[in-house]
């Protein structure tokens, strides 16, 4: 009977130590599983943070709207430009007109009214020696038969005279510059001569009336009208008259 009892208390302790394994083990295998899923927790966390830095959706508008930021800003600056070209080329089909007609009280009005007007007979701009008018004073002297010294000619080096009238017709407008090429702050007749426009006048504008030459002559009787524009309160004036041919 004793034997017996004893027989069930080791069993029953047995059974006891046995559960107790199986608990330790349950326990250590939640624990593992908890410091698993915590680090899995972490990882999913930092994925989340860097998924949000590089948001693909928000980059991909923020490239857009940069996009079109650019595409407006260029759009500006070629209205700017277009707008630009669009009135120096108004300004020199009215200039060369007024020429072509010798409606010099017509050309008088586009004269700079505080530098006034110089004449350059070549693409050399001489300001010591090419001749300048205020717009008061070609408005008086242009009606008149009054001479003026306009440069020394090429080759003979003899001095040019000649009246407003005279000159205007007979050297400046010496072509019908009005069928010709026209380009905008770019030089297309190109002679042996120096030409230094953009170093006298650094801040202007100018527009090019080109007269191709012809083929007898090897095309070396082209000529150029240059009409020189700088801006006083939002408008052009004309503030020099530059011709150019082939010189010897």
């Amino acid at each position: 009977m004793i034997y017996k009892k004893t027989i069930e208390v080791i069993i029953d302790l047995y059974l006891i130590l046995l559960r107790s394994d199986m608990a330790l083990l349950l326990v250590n295998f939640l624990h593992q599983t908890l410091k698993n899923m915590k680090k899995l927790f972490i990882s999913l966390l930092i994925l989340c943070v860097i998924a949000c830095k590089k948001n693909p959706e928000k980059f991909i508008n923020d490239r857009t709207d940069s996009t079109e930021f650019v595409k407006t800003d260029a759009t500006k600056v070629t209205q700017v430009e277009v707008s630009k070209d669009e009135a120096l080329k108004q300004l020199n089909e009215e200039i060369i007109q007024a020429l072509k007609d010798k409606d010099y009280k017509r050309f008088s009005d586009f004269i700079h009214p505080e530098k006034g007007v110089r004449f350059s007979m070549y693409a050399f701009v001489n300001p010591k020696e090419d001749k300048k008018f205020s717009k008061s004073d070609f408005i008086k002297y242009q009606p008149t038969k009054t001479l003026f010294t306009w440069g020394t000619l090429d080759g003979s080096g003899e001095l040019y005279k000649a009246t407003i009238d005279s000159y205007l017709t007979k050297w400046v407008y010496s072509k019908d510059f009005a069928t010709g090429q026209v380009a905008f702050n770019e030089f297309l007749g190109k002679g042996n001569s120096l030409n230094n426009l953009k170093v006298i006048y650094p801040k202007a504008d100018f527009t090019e009336n080109y007269m191709k030459g012809s083929e007898a002559n090897a095309e070396m009787d082209w000529k150029s009208l240059r009409l020189v524009l700088e801006k006083l309160n939002g408008k052009y004036y004309l503030v020099a008259v530059v011709n150019d041919q082939w010189t010897i």
